[in-house]
């Protein structure tokens, strides 16, 4: 069993990656670049990275040489917080198992595993900065 992200996450993550690498750079990274770098297509990006905005991880330049850049360090932007912002977490968590007949032991068992199971992701993923991911990049690329 893998562990299922939408693509509207994994652009955002991607974006994010990108932004990070740039972190430093003069120039704010251009939405069209990260589109044909990473074949994303250009309007899903506007949408993504105007909702990290909203969330205040990014922020942006207007104009010819406008763009986006990251807003807080790689070091304080997790891959669990970018998730969460693009795809919160649907009914916090809660599980609709058998509402109308009550909750069976099995019920009430199988919830706190799934419960356990999801805490236990959210801690692993909100563990990972963009830091650690642009790290483990350029290992792998070596």
């Amino acid at each position: 069993m893998s562990l299922k992200i939408s693509a509207k996450t994994e652009y955002a993550c991607i974006a994010i990656m990108e932004l990070a690498i740039h972190k430093n750079s003069a120039e704010p990274v251009r939405i069209r670049n990260i589109a044909e770098r990473h074949s994303v297509p250009p309007r899903f990006l506007v949408q993504i990275l105007l909702q990290l905005k909203s969330a205040d991880i990014v922020e942006s330049t207007r104009g010819a040489t406008g763009g986006y850049r990251l807003k807080k360090q790689p070091e304080e932007v997790t891959l669990g917080q970018v998730m969460n912002i693009i795809d919160a977490p649907i009914n916090n968590g809660k599980r609709m198992l058998n509402q109308t007949n009550g909750e069976s032991e099995a019920v009430i068992t199988l919830s706190n595993i799934w419960d356990a199971a999801e805490k236990c992701r959210q801690d692993f993923l909100n563990n990972i900065t963009f830091a650690d991911l642009i790290k483990h990049a350029h290992e792998s690329n070596q």
